[in-house]
């Protein structure tokens, strides 16, 4: 059985992301027929003489017309050597939000730039968005490298001036790699190009098939937040009690010792029940339902977690905010906290510092943050909710920032402080 890789794309407007992406689906034989002949057609319909591979994923009609990324798209491929799960994202500075949505569970990142403009502003707001994410891999294509002219000097300095930001957000020199490629003719893709002789590393999807693949990092000490409490009472079922949700880290099987929280309610695992039948154990990312050996008062939002490693349970919260809105957030300010099924108000007691991704530098104590901005700030809880550290958990150490007046989504957050020892997170 092949493994699974999570990737995410990340890049700025017009670097050639769906191109990309496109080349992969159709490289990889996982176009179905129809589809490239509907993309063909279009192609010819624009004038191209060869098809426009980015019409394969930019699928919402905003986006063919505009001929740019709007939406997060997950794309589903396969090679004989590994299954993959591709997240692309907008490279428009006012979508970051949906950056953040796509790469907050991939396991490697691929972020391009234009060979012709290298390095620039978003590429490095992206890099360090993926750095607090603790996305453990990079891989920095360096698309349309045939309008340079397959240029080694340039690709070098390219190649060095990011490392040496990656490095100064924490990543090692073995967790990035940079590949010169060209999206529209297939170079270094799928298949090695002899326009770049002077490049003996792999190509990106030599990279993504072989690249060593970490242990999930949600598994941990078990965490199973409550979605839905089912209780049939029919003839067949009449005391049957069991609270349903998806396992967000570690393990869990019956003779399990467990701590009901915010509550503090200790039960044991009876059984662990699916749609297909009790398991004998169930891990990250399974749908269960759980059955306890007592009867205890358990409501959706609460959250089950091993007795000897529970999260901390507390009413403050200080954390790092990417922050998603056109609205300022200002100390004083009045928001909802929404974590796992749980929402609750909450009061911004105090801005710490905003994030400087240019300079990699902070902003000791700024007035507000403004729209993909990023800061620390420390959140006054109208109740206790149980939460981890977003290094050691990230799905229970995550949550939303929601505007009570219209639902919108403000920010997301991360439980910790997630501007030092950035180098710690990377692998």
């Amino acid at each position: 059985m092949s493994s699974l890789l999570r990737l995410a794309t990340a890049g700025s407007v017009d670097d050639g992301k769906s191109t990309l992406v496109g080349r992969l689906l159709y490289d990889t034989k996982s176009v179905l027929a129809d589809q490239l002949d509907a993309v063909q057609r279009a192609s010819v319909d624009r004038g191209l003489s060869t098809p426009d591979l980015s019409l394969l994923v930019d699928g919402l009609r905003s986006e063919r017309e505009q001929g740019i990324t709007i939406d997060v798209a997950y794309r589903y491929f396969a090679t004989p050597r590994r299954s993959f799960v591709l997240a692309d994202t907008p490279g428009h500075v006012q979508y970051t939000r949906n950056t953040v949505t796509g790469a907050s569970t991939a396991q490697l990142a691929v972020l391009l730039v234009d060979a012709r403009k290298g390095v620039i502003e978003q590429t490095r707001r992206h890099a360090a968005v993926l750095a607090l994410l603790g996305v453990p891999r990079l891989v920095l294509a360096v698309n349309k490298i045939d309008l340079i002219g397959y240029d080694e000097a340039a690709f070098e300095v390219i190649a060095k001036e990011f490392a040496t930001h990656a490095a100064s957000l924490g990543y090692s020199e073995g967790s990035v790699l940079t590949i010169p490629v060209s999206a529209l003719h297939g170079d270094n893709v799928a298949s090695s190009s002899d326009k770049t002789p002077w490049y003996s590393g792999p190509t990106l999807l030599e990279h993504l098939e072989s690249v060593p693949v970490a242990p999930d990092p949600h598994d941990a000490a078990f965490r199973l937040p409550v979605q839905y409490v089912i209780r049939p009472r029919t003839a067949e079922h009449p005391d049957y009690r069991g609270y349903a949700g998806q396992v967000a880290a570690g393990t869990v099987r019956a003779g399990d010792e467990i701590v009901v929280l915010p509550q503090g309610l200790r039960s044991t695992v009876e059984r662990v029940d699916t749609a297909d039948g009790p398991l004998a154990e169930a891990g990250s990312g399974s749908s269960v339902t759980v059955i306890l050996a007592d009867e205890l008062d358990i409501a959706r939002g609460d959250l089950i977690a091993a007795a000897e490693q529970c999260p901390v349970v507390t009413d403050e919260l200080t954390a790092a905010l990417c922050w998603l809105s056109a609205k300022s957030l200002t100390v004083g300010s009045k928001v909802l906290v929404k974590h796992g099924a749980r929402t609750v108000q909450a009061l911004v007691e105090d801005l710490h510092s905003r994030f400087d991704e240019q300079t990699l530098s902070t902003v000791e104590s700024p007035d507000s943050l403004e729209l993909n901005e990023i800061g620390s700030v420390r959140l006054r809880l109208s109740e206790e909710i149980p939460v981890d550290d977003y290094a050691s958990s990230p799905r229970t150490g995550a949550f939303l920032v929601i505007d009570p007046k219209d639902g919108d989504t403000l920010a997301a957050g991360m439980v910790g402080d997630r501007f030092s020892g950035l180098g710690e997170r990377a692998a």
